[in-house]
Parts: structure tokens; C-alpha cells; sequence
């Protein structure tokens, strides 16, 4: 049997059909079979400097984990990839492993990478289908610390301390832990029993998570510090206020923020026939944005029953921000893309109803302070859309709450938390990460970040003595 598969190309990924999909919330990709992943994993050369590596926020072992693959050793793998993240089976699902693992990845330079985001959910999938025995529980330290918000940096951070034997407690403002893993990122690209796993293996490390505790409301940082007696506490509450246009008619009915639109659908189950959570069930629907989020409501929206679904983005196909995947899925699930295109006024009926979106055409001019080249609106372009439901993903910023109620709290003109590159903030013994401190970027730059304010918690209860 030879040593390494010198194949070009990954593996596919086997898949539902697209046009059964697009009707329905199962997981659209069905993962590797046993004999694929190891098949995949050979096409791995073990490079002595391991680019992959530096190409992974929290740092996976990368070339070890996918040796063990390999070999047939996925529970030993599954451990190799333990070591660096609490969320293997979210990663290999969600993270953007083309622009960072897989985009350094030597076998990406005369073909495709190595599907290390597929070989990390194979090995994961692998280990919650065939290990019930629950993590061993580390020995309690005696010191305590708080985490708020049970997002991917909330868990993140949490499992990293409970690993050192902190009692650690997280506080979760809804009525299920998990952040946007539960309310952002649909049943289709994120089954929810996963995250849910996820969160079963922290509690049996000792994690306790509360939930419908609104810090900044219920309880403020300052009583977690000086009534409970954490000694420490990390913010990773996210950024969960979504952005608007300011265009007229953004205010009618049948206009949903892209955060609302998927928490009624994902968390509330409202695409459920069953589900009682109120939810448009719209003929023609346009979002407008082009990032992950706008596919995920796209996607959704088409599922929803959505006769028509346009993502209406001002910039071209190769501005696009959402990944290359994301965009082919909804492209194969027939999500109409309107690009060079951008929203003016939104028009509703007397009774305040959507019945179309007024637009114009665009191109692009010399680039802006980002390197993208700027979208300049051509003349006399002025069109309308037949839409009854207008759904905006123009990006979030973190909710003011805590920086209202925690005096002394140093934040950003638009609300993100102010914080060094080891997560400490202004307040001692506070630390933040994640989309609260960074705004709203991917899962796993936010595991990076309640990974690395885990590590300085750490070394700051520890200098305390």
C-alpha cells in the first residue's frame, strides 16, 4: 500500500442534491466515510515546517492528527486535535479553512490542499459516534472565573481553564448555550446536536453553564468580581446588533435584520411545521450583503418557500466576502445572485407591507482604504425588484449593554471592547475576545481569542499567589 497519495485533488465531499436541499435542513454535506478519509489523509506529506500549523489560530497539530488518520488511528487523532480546540466538530464544518490551514498547505501549490477542515470533522464525527465514555474531570485549583456570553470564544476560553482545574462558570443571555453556533449558523451548514455535544463534553470537564443571565442586566461585571467571587472574567458576548442602511422603508414589515431572520428560524425553530415562532413566509426575498451570514439567510430563506431569493451586493462575484463554498452551495441551490447592484428606498403598500426594493446599477471605481476597488453608482441606472421581503447582512457590532453598565470598561467608537493581544481590557482581572473586541469576524479567529485570554487568565491568577 503506498505511503502517500499523490492525487492533485482532494477527495469530494459527497453531498445531498441541490434541488432536494434547498427544500429542506438536513445537513447539505454528509462527511467522508472511514476508507475516504484515510484515503485523503495520505495525500498529507508531513512537512518538517508544517505550514498548515501556522496557518491555524489555535494552533492544531495538524500533520500529527492527520498521520494518525492515516494509519486508522482516528480516536488517537481525534485527541491530537483535543490538545488545541474545544470545537473540533464545529471547525471542520465552519471555519475558512481555505484562507488559513488549507491555504498554506504545500499540496496547494500545483493542486488542492489537503482537506484538513474534512479529515478534522471525519475525526470528530468519528469520536462522538463511537466514544461514550465522558472526558475525566481535571483536579479542582480553588480559583474561580467567570466567562460571559457561551459563544465559540465563551467555550473556548472556558474548556482551556477547566483543563487547568478552574471552577468555571458561564453566563449565556439566551435560553441555550452556544452563541452564534445556535442562532446564527443554520441546522444545514451546523447541525445543532453537534454544537450541543460540544457543549455536553465542557460540562463534563466541570464547565457550569447558566443561562437566560443577561450580564450587564441581571447581573453587572462588578458584582460577578465582588459579590460571587470570580477572580477573573472574560467577555466573549459577541457582536449581535445588526446593522441598517438608513434607506426609506427599512422600517416596514417584511424587513428583517439577517440576526432576526435566523434566530427565529435556527433557535426557534420556526421552519419547523410545528415550530410557533412567527416568521414571514415570503414569495420573493432579497438579501442584501454578501458575506457567510447573507448566504446562510439566502439559503434559508429558499428553504423556507421562497419561490425567488436574490443576494443583492454592490460589489462584483470576485468581491464576494463569503467563501468560495458558501457562494457555489447557494449558486447550486438556485439563490439568483444581483450583483453590482445596491438598495435606495424600499417600497411598501398602505399598509406599510413590502411590495419591492428600488436599486441601481453600480461599478467599480479605484480602490478604497480596504484594497477593494469602490462601487461608484452609474447614471440614470434606477430599477425596481419584485420582492415582498427585504432581509439586510450589512455586518453587527457588539450590543452597548455592558459598556453602559460597566463603568471604566475602555471601548471603541462603534462598541467593541478595547483589549491587548492578551485579552486584557481596561478593568484588572477583566479580559475580552472574539467579535466583541474585533466585531464580527469568523468562529475561529474567536476560539484564537478565548484560547489566548484563557492562557494570560492563567498566568495572571497565578501571579496573584
Amino acid at each position: 500500500m503506498p505511503k502517500f497519495n499523490m492525487n492533485p485533488k482532494k477527495n469530494p465531499m459527497p453531498s445531498q442534491d441541490p434541488l432536494v436541499r434547498n427544500r429542506n435542513f438536513k445537513e447539505v454535506t454528509l462527511g467522508y466515510s472511514a476508507e475516504t478519509a484515510i484515503d485523503e489523509a495520505k495525500r498529507c506529506l508531513n512537512c518538517k515546517n508544517q505550514p498548515c500549523v501556522m496557518g491555524c489560530p489555535v494552533n492544531i497539530h495538524i500533520p500529527e492528527f492527520i498521520s494518525l488518520v492515516a494509519e486508522g488511528k482516528f480516536e488517537e487523532a481525534y485527541q491530537v486535535i483535543n490538545r488545541s480546540s474545544s470545537l473540533p466538530a464545529v471547525c471542520g464544518r465552519v471555519c475558512p479553512q481555505e484562507t488559513q490551514c488549507e491555504g498554506k498547505c504545500t499540496r496547494g501549490i500545483k493542486g488542492e490542499p489537503v482537506g484538513i477542515g474534512r479529515l478534522e470533522r471525519f475525526v470528530a464525527d468519528w469520536h462522538n459516534a463511537n466514544v461514550t465514555t465522558a472526558p475525566e474531570k481535571p483536579q479542582s485549583n480553588g480559583h474561580k472565573v467567570a466567562v460571559v456570553g457561551s459563544g465559540p470564544a465563551g467555550l473556548t476560553c472556558a474548556g482551556d481553564l477547566a483543563k487547568l482545574g478552574y471552577d468555571v462558570t458561564v453566563f449565556e443571555a439566551l435560553h441555550l448555550a452556544g452563541g452564534v453556533l445556535v442562532y446564527g449558523i443554520p441546522e444545514f451548514r451546523l447541525p445543532k446536536a453537534i454544537v450541543q455535544k460540544e457543549v455536553d463534553n465542557l460540562k463534563a470537564l466541570g464547565v457550569k453553564i447558566e443561562t437566560n443571565m443577561v450580564v450587564g442586566r441581571v447581573l453587572s461585571i462588578e458584582e460577578l468580581k465582588e459579590e460571587y467571587g470570580f477572580e477573573a472574567i472574560f467577555i466573549g458576548s459577541g457582536a449581535g446588533l445588526p446593522k441598517f442602511m438608513g434607506i426609506p422603508g427599512e422600517n416596514a414589515k417584511g424587513v428583517f435584520s439577517a440576526n432576526e431572520y435566523l434566530t427565529r428560524s435556527n433557535l426557534m425553530k420556526a421552519y419547523r411545521e410545528d415550530g410557533t415562532t412567527p416568521i414571514m413566509h415570503a414569495k420573493n426575498v432579497a438579501v442584501v450583503g454578501g458575506g457567510n451570514v447573507a448566504m446562510d439567510a439566502a439559503r434559508s430563506a429558499k428553504r423556507m418557500g421562497a419561490e425567488n431569493v436574490y443576494v443583492v451586493y454592490r460589489r462584483g462575484k470576485e468581491e464576494l466576502p463569503a467563501r468560495r463554498e458558501e457562494v457555489e452551495h447557494a449558486e447550486e441551490e438556485q439563490i439568483i445572485f444581483k450583483l453590482l447592484t445596491n438598495p435606495v428606498e424600499i417600497l411598501t403598500d398602505d399598509q406599510d407591507n413590502v411590495v419591492g426594493m428600488k436599486c441601481v446599477e453600480m461599478e467599480l471605481g479605484e480602490p478604497d482604504a480596504s484594497g477593494r476597488r469602490r462601487p461608484v453608482e452609474k447614471a440614470d441606472s434606477e430599477f425596481v425588484m419584485d420582492v415582498d421581503c427585504v432581509i439586510m447582512s450589512l455586518g453587527t457590532s457588539p450590543n452597548p449593554l455592558l459598556k453602559k453598565t460597566t463603568p471604566g470598561l475602555e471601548t471603541q467608537k462603534r462598541g467593541e471592547i478595547v483589549a491587548d493581544e492578551t485579552g486584557k481590557t481596561s478593568i484588572e482581572g477583566v479580559y475580552a475576545g472574539g467579535d466583541a473586541v474585533t466585531g464580527a469576524a469568523t468562529v475561529i479567529l474567536a476560539m484564537g481569542a478565548g484560547k489566548t485570554a484563557a492562557k494570560s487568565i492563567d498566568e495572571y491568577i497565578r501571579s496573584k499567589g
